[in-house]
């Protein structure tokens, strides 16, 4: 009997969907990319050796046309999802909803070449549980061709700068460098960022700290003014290292120091005025792909690499939603998942009357995407799935988890003191 065929990137996300579909599906996973431009004069066809462009992949003299071939090395698995397809009764493209998941899906049609008979779906999730999985095969799209030539620009953009300008850094840096879209300009950033740290001066100046007894103990506190002017801090200094014009403030030097806290070691202070303000801290928005990475680097101490590749592996497994997203808006059913497990956790008055909404107001933001959260309509605690995740695992989740559900909490608010004590030193300072 023919079954429906589910074609998905990663062999271990096939794994995973195929459980919840059971036996009725057929899912096999395509390995990545089948299809690309050819990465060498080994790859480019017969039909095409003698063409000036070909060794580029593509044809910039007929509006950029590209030339795709199958990888060596996919093609013992494009032969047997083909196979695989000749009993299906339907196709299933399950490949991730983003640009590059439906530039493989795309791929995979123009490879495959199903009959016009057989019904051709495109299947989307942003996370990979038995509900959004079932959802996904009853909710099926057509192949969003905007989303594949958008991916086509990048991967040209890729080739055409990366192969022409590389070349000019091996003969004119070093060899084995390389340029391309993203790190070309990324180099530029940090040439920048470096000239400007070599046009820094450094400046010095001197500031005053005390340590003052009282009848319960001691505490600390820094001089901020000196006969009512400020103390010059890091601030009033420009990268020339000299004071800013619009400074007004006293520089003291060692000698300076050294000499004023001699004359404030006898001095009796007490307060001067003393300033209080509420304030209020509002939680910040669910991870989207650069926050996680930055807030893991923090935290986790994990780098970009490491953070992405244990969310792959938390996304594919069913943990949380897909990680590869600009997006800080959750679904109404995640947004109510969270506040429940906060009341539930900490109690109503820690959750406010209305949802929070975190969404963006950005460009090309692609709010149809959910930002990274736990997976499901209930979300797991931490300690309920410390047992079946590896360290790494546990603490990238626990993070998410946390972020998560803190963006549907209310504020924190609390009150901040500022003392202001005042003394003259020996000499009649007002310090």
């Amino acid at each position: 009997m023919a079954k429906p065929l589910v074609i998905v990137e990663s062999p271990a996300k096939a794994r995973t969907i195929s459980r919840f579909l059971g036996g009725d599906f057929v899912v096999e996973s395509s390995i990545g990319h089948v299809r690309d431009l050819p990465r060498n004069a080994a790859e480019v066809p017969a039909s095409h050796k003698g063409e000036a462009w070909a060794r580029l992949g593509v044809d910039i003299e007929h509006d950029f046309k590209p030339l795709y071939v199958v990888n060596s090395e996919k093609r013992s698995q494009v032969a047997k999802l083909k196979r695989l397809l000749k009993d299906a009764s339907e196709l299933l493209l399950a490949t991730d909803e983003d640009r590059e998941g439906e530039s493989i899906a795309w791929h995979l049609l123009e490879v495959l070449s199903p009959p016009a008979r057989l019904p051709v779906k495109r299947m989307v999730f942003h996370e990979i549980t038995s509900g959004a999985i079932q959802r996904a095969v009853d909710d099926w799209r057509e192949l969003d061709r905007r989303l594949v030539d958008a991916q086509e620009a990048r991967r040209i953009l890729d080739r055409l700068y990366g192969y022409e300008v590389s070349p000019v850094l091996w003969k004119k840096v070093m060899p084995k460098l390389s340029a391309g879209r993203v790190q070309s300009v990324a180099t530029r950033m940090i040439v920048e960022r470096e000239r400007a740290r070599m046009r820094f001066r450094s400046a010095s100046w001197w500031d005053i700290e005390g340590t003052f007894a009282t009848n319960e103990g001691s505490f600390g506190a820094g001089l901020v003014a000196v006969d009512g002017k400020r103390l010059a801090t890091g601030r009033d200094f420009d990268e020339s290292g000299r004071m800013a014009a619009d400074a007004e403030a006293v520089v003291l030097d060692e000698g300076g120091a050294s000499g004023l806290a001699e004359r404030l070691r006898d001095s009796d202070f007490a307060v001067r005025s003393v300033e209080e303000k509420p304030y209020k801290r509002s939680p910040y928005a669910p991870f989207m792909t650069s926050t996680l990475q930055q807030e893991a680097g923090r935290k986790l101490r994990y780098g970009s690499q490491r953070t992405m590749s244990i969310a792959q592996r938390l996304y594919e497994n069913g943990y949380i939603t897909y990680m590869r997203t600009d997006s800080t808006t959750l679904s109404e059913t995640a947004i109510t998942a969270a506040r429940d497990q906060a009341r539930q956790l900490y109690g109503a008055d820690y959750v406010p009357e209305t949802p929070r909404h975190y969404d963006k107001k950005v460009k090309n933001a692609q709010e149809a995407h959910e930002a990274i959260r736990p997976a499901g309509e209930r979300f797991r605690t931490p300690d309920a799935v410390a047992g079946e995740l590896a360290d790494d695992e546990f603490r990238l989740y626990e993070l998410v988890w946390k972020r998560t559900v803190a963006s549907q909490m209310t504020d924190a608010r609390g009150r901040s003191v500022q003392v202001r004590l005042a003394g003259m030193s020996s000499a009649g300072e007002d310090a």
